[in-house]
């Protein structure tokens, strides 16, 4: 499958290198919309401010509109107005990017374990069905980079709040969960999402993993005492 991911450089000079960010490939056929997910190299955005929340690792969805930058507790922006520009930041956990080509609504989210396991998702879907009146089969979502199956162990906390989203761990519910394991957030997103309504087909993910490409992102888990964040934005330009 190809990437559906483009690598983007910015006019911007950042030191001796173009400031990095990624777009989704089919975000870009929307003439009306702009986004891109920031890398460590994305210092350029600061010049594009977004308007982000305090984030709590919960399910709270705010409409933008109106709002200062962190003015709100939360997890997931939603808007329609032009020229409002909504991001979320993250150093793992894994940052949505929602687009309604009918509307022309728009959301960010920031879905850790904790807003995953609250369908946090699925709830940024539901808040734009009923401030915009989109339909969640007309919606395309964009999964930027995350850390991944391959380097995301969690412990029993964790894997009892995660487990209603893979009922294949266990076909047998006299056998205890395994007190540790991998686990796939982006999966249990993309499983968020279709069951909201969206389509498979337009779930886009590059397949970006924060904890194994050092040079690209930031990692909480691989640097936990300077983890940096990676600002993910979109906005709604007409």
């Amino acid at each position: 499958m190809a990437d559906p991911f483009l690598t983007r450089q910015a006019d911007e000079q950042r030191g001796s290198e173009r400031a990095t960010y990624l777009q989704c490939e089919a975000f870009l056929e929307f003439e009306w919309l702009d986004h891109a997910f920031g890398t460590r190299h994305s210092g350029w955005l600061s010049a594009h401010p977004a308007v982000t929340l305090r984030q709590i690792h919960s399910d709270r969805v705010h409409t933008a509109n109106g709002l200062a930058d962190r003015q709100c507790e939360g997890d997931a922006l939603v808007t329609d107005q032009i020229g409002q520009r909504i991001g979320v930041r993250t150093a793992d956990c894994v940052p949505l990017l929602i687009a309604d080509p009918v509307t022309r609504a728009v959301a960010a989210v920031h879905a850790g374990w904790r807003g995953t396991a609250a369908s946090i998702s699925e709830k940024a879907v539901s808040r734009m069905a009923q401030e915009f009146g989109s339909n969640p089969a007309h919606l395309h979502v964009a999964i930027g980079p995350a850390i991944r199956v391959c380097c995301y162990e969690v412990g029993p906390e964790v894997v009892a709040e995660l487990a209603p989203f893979f009922p294949e761990w266990t076909t047998d519910p006299h056998n205890a969960l395994p007190a540790h394991r991998n686990v796939d957030l982006v999966e249990a997103n993309r499983r968020t999402l279709t069951r909201s309504g969206v389509p498979a087909s337009r779930i886009y993910d590059g397949g970006y993993c924060t904890m194994c490409d050092a040079e690209l992102f930031h990692s909480f888990r691989r640097d936990p005492h300077d983890p940096g964040r990676m600002v993910s934005s979109i906005v709604r330009n007409r």
